[in-house]
């Protein structure tokens, strides 16, 4: 689990099926790097997220068929920047 800012939407305009249809969201880490994550909750750009990595990434998306190794698994309220 790490902690992320979540940046804004990626739009996707074409997608492989094994993604399924939640929305993509780039995120910026502690270090500066970007990343993007499936988005089963609904977070906004600005919001403060947690997120799950690897094999229990596809479990976070509520649907072990979804093909994705980064998942937002909730907002922080409050964090210290």
């Amino acid at each position: 689990m790490e902690i992320h800012q979540v940046q804004g939407n990626l739009i996707l305009t074409s997608r492989h099926k094994g993604m399924g249809l939640l929305p993509a969201k780039v995120l910026k880490s502690a270090s500066g790097s970007t990343l993007v994550a499936l988005d089963p909750i609904g977070v906004r750009a600005g919001d403060w997220v947690f997120t799950i990595a690897n094999s229990s990434a596809r479990s976070a998306t509520g649907d072990e068929s979804i093909l994705t190794d980064l998942t937002v698994g909730g907002i922080i309220d409050n964090w210290p920047q």
